[in-house]
C-alpha cells in the first residue's frame, strides 16, 4: 500500500515508523530538510521537501497513486487543504489531523467529507476522551469502548488481595457466578501472556477483560477493584492537552490547574469557567500541598517533560491520591507504565496511531486500539458476506494461536461467545492479535 504522510515532525515520524514495520510505501512531505534527513537515516521511506499544500509537491509524492493520505502537520489549515487537493489529485483515503473539534460535529464532517476530507481526528481530543472515561472508572488503568459501549475492553493491576490471583485460569470460571467477560491478555513486567487454562494469574499482573458495558461492576468486584468515586483533580501543567481535558471535564469535577507561565494562565482563565487557575512551577510542591494536593482524588500531570509528569504523579501518590495519569512521549515509558508506581500513562501519539491504523488494516474494520505495555492490537472486524466465517463455529475457524476472539456485537446484542458460537453477517467481531497474528487475521476478515 502507497502512502504519503505529510508532515515529518513527532506524530507524522511515529506514524512513518509504524508503518514502515508494515512494510508499506511510505513518502514523507515537510518543508524542513533536518527532519526530512533525520527520517530517511532512520526509516525505510522516500522523502519529499515542500510545502503539502501545494499542488507540484502533492504530484512529486505520488499523491495520484496513494491509497492513504495522512496530513498531520502541526497546522491544521495545512492539514485541511492538503486532504482536499490530495482527493482531488487523486488520491484514494485521506485523513486530517485537527485542533478544532467543532469539526468533529457530525455536520461538519459530513461538509468536509464531501468536500474531499474524509477522516479527520484530533489527537488532544482522543486523549481527553481516554482520560474521560478513565476518570469515570478510575479503578481500572485502561478503558476503550466499542460501538458507543455495547463493549468495553478493561485493564486493571491486580493486587495481593485480588480474589482471582494465585488461581489458574481454568479455574477461574467457577469464580465469574455468570459474568460475561473475557480474560484476553495479561502483561505480567513487559512479557505479554496469552490466556490459556494453565496460566496462573500474579500479584501485580496487569489484566486485560473484555465485557459489555453493562457488566462493569461486576467485572470491578470479581477482579477486586477498589470502587472510588472522583469529585476533586489537580492538574499540573496547562498544555493543549490540560485544556482539551479540561474543557471535557470541568462541569462534572472540581478541577485545580496549575500553570508556570503567567500569559497561559490568562489564556486559560479565559477558556474555562468553572476550572481554578493557579500560577505555579511544576516542581513546586509545597504550593500543591498548600491547594489542597492531600484531599485529590486524581492527579494529571501535562507539563511538557515526562520526567516531571511521572515525579509529580508519584509525589501525589505518596500524598494519598487514588488516581494518577501522566502524559509521556516516549514509548518506552509506556512500556513500562504499570511497574514504576503511575496508573496510567498517556501518550498522545500512540492514541493517534491507534485512530489511524484502521485504514491501514485489511478487511472492514470499525475500530482499532493498542493496549499500554502490550504489544498487540484489539481491532473491531465485521463479518461480509465474502470472508466465509459463518460457515463453521469458531473453535473450527483455525484462528492463529497468538489471536482470540474476546466479544461479538449482533445488533443491539453485546456477546462473549464461547467455541460453538456462529458468526453470522453483519456481526462486529472484537479481536485481539499478537503482531505475527495480524497478517492472518485480517486475511480471515478481508
Amino acid at each position: 500500500m502507497k502512502i504519503v504522510i505529510a508532515g515529518a515532525g513527532n506524530l507524522g515520524f511515529h506514524l512513518a515508523q509504524l508503518l514502515a514495520f508494515e512494510n508499506m510505501d511510505i513518502t514523507l512531505i515537510d518543508s524542513n530538510q533536518d527532519v526530512l534527513d533525520y527520517a530517511a537515516s532512520h526509516l525505510d521511506v522516500l522523502t519529499v521537501r515542500g510545502d503539502s499544500s501545494s499542488i507540484d509537491v502533492l504530484e512529486e509524492a505520488g499523491v495520484a497513486r496513494a491509497k492513504l493520505v495522512l496530513a498531520v502537520t502541526t497546522s491544521e489549515t495545512t492539514n485541511l487543504i492538503t486532504a482536499i487537493l490530495a482527493k482531488k489529485i487523486g488520491g484514494r483515503q485521506t485523513v486530517a489531523r485537527v485542533n478544532n473539534t467543532e469539526y468533529l460535529k457530525e455536520a461538519q464532517k459530513k461538509l468536509f467529507a464531501e468536500l474531499g476530507v474524509d477522516s479527520m481526528f484530533s489527537p488532544k481530543h482522543l486523549a481527553a476522551k481516554e482520560i474521560q472515561r478513565l476518570l469515570n472508572r478510575c479503578s481500572f488503568t485502561d478503558i476503550f469502548d466499542f460501538e458507543g459501549g455495547k463493549i468495553s475492553l478493561m485493564g486493571i493491576t491486580l493486587g495481593d488481595s485480588s480474589p482471582i490471583v494465585n488461581i489458574r485460569l481454568d479455574g477461574i470460571s467457577q469464580l465469574q457466578m455468570g459474568i460475561d467477560l473475557r480474560l484476553i491478555a495479561v502483561l505480567r513486567g513487559q512479557r505479554t501472556i496469552i490466556p490459556r487454562g494453565d496460566v496462573v494469574l500474579l500479584p501485580k499482573d496487569h489484566v486485560y477483560f473484555i465485557a459489555p458495558k453493562n457488566k462493569i461492576d461486576q467485572v470491578e468486584n470479581f477482579v477486586g477493584g477498589e470502587k472510588k468515586k472522583v469529585k476533586k483533580i489537580m492538574m499540573l501543567g496547562g498544555s493543549g492537552m490540560a485544556l482539551e481535558s479540561a474543557m471535557l471535564l470541568e462541569n462534572d469535577y472540581d478541577i485545580t490547574l496549575i500553570e508556570s507561565n503567567k500569559d497561559r494562565c490568562k489564556y486559560l482563565t479565559e477558556r474555562l469557567s468553572n476550572t481554578l487557575i493557579i500560577n505555579g512551577n511544576a516542581d513546586n510542591f509545597d504550593l500543591m500541598k498548600e491547594e489542597g494536593l492531600a484531599n485529590m482524588d486524581a492527579f494529571l500531570a501535562f507539563t511538557p517533560n515526562a520526567e516531571t509528569n511521572i515525579i509529580a504523579c508519584l509525589t501525589a501518590k505518596n500524598y494519598g491520591v487514588y488516581k494518577t495519569i501522566a502524559q509521556v512521549e516516549n514509548k518506552e515509558y509506556t512500556l513500562v507504565s504499570q511497574n514504576i508506581g503511575v496508573d496510567t500513562l498517556i501518550n498522545i501519539k500512540l492514541i493517534a496511531a491507534n485512530s489511524i491504523f484502521r485504514f491501514v488494516r485489511k478487511g472492514r474494520i470499525e475500530a482499532i486500539t493498542g493496549l499500554h505495555g502490550v504489544e498487540a492490537e484489539i481491532i473491531e472486524f465485521v463479518v461480509t458476506k465474502n470472508n466465509q466465517l459463518t460457515r463453521k463455529p469458531l473453535k473450527d475457524l483455525h484462528f492463529p494461536e497468538t489471536a482470540l476472539v474476546g466479544g461479538v456485537i449482533r445488533g443491539e446484542d453485546s456477546i462473549i461467545p464461547n467455541g460453538d458460537f456462529l458468526l453470522q453477517v453483519n456481526d462486529k467481531v472484537i479481536v485481539f492479535a499478537m503482531p505475527e497474528a495480524i497478517s492472518r487475521v485480517e486475511s480471515m476478515f478481508h
